[in-house]
């Protein structure tokens, strides 16, 4: 066996969806908050949405020198729609019924409370792993 064949794919840890009630104003037929199926970002999902957010700016006093912005709040709703699974925030339908036409906008007009909307990010950041140092990691690890 190659000491390398632990770090093989098929013996890698597959993150499992979740489930989250981002508002408490929509509810089900029981009158409990709904709850949004979520899925893991990948990495590379990740650095593709920090790319599309981030914007040069030019450095003041430096012609011709940028440095890169990253537009944090565009950044973060983009990863909310990106992990939502469920409901489907691409169905125009759905965004029909809100007023809006991108997934982006569609999460901000159905979680309008920016208490929840924030708890959410939170959520969606701790589920991803950000919330974590190595360390952390590392502990858990060997426990």
């Amino acid at each position: 066996m190659s000491k390398f064949s632990r770090f093989m794919k098929q013996n890698k840890i597959k993150k499992e969806n979740t489930t989250f009630a981002p508002t408490k104003s929509l509810l089900d037929e029981n009158g409990e908050p709904i709850k949004f199926i979520i899925k893991p970002l990948t990495t590379k999902e990740n650095e593709d949405i920090r790319e599309a957010c981030t914007v040069d700016i030019p450095v003041t006093g430096k012609p011709n020198i940028f440095r890169p912005k990253l537009n944090t709040s565009k950044y973060l709703a983009k990863m909310l729609c990106s992990c939502i699974i469920e409901p489907n925030l691409f169905d125009k339908e759905l965004q029909d019924s809100y007023g809006v036409m991108t997934p982006e906008d569609l999460i901000k007009e159905m979680i309008d409370d920016p208490g929840e909307y924030q708890d959410f990010v939170t959520f969606i950041q701790n589920f991803n792993g950000f919330n974590v140092s190595l360390e952390d990691k590392v502990d858990n690890a060997k426990n």
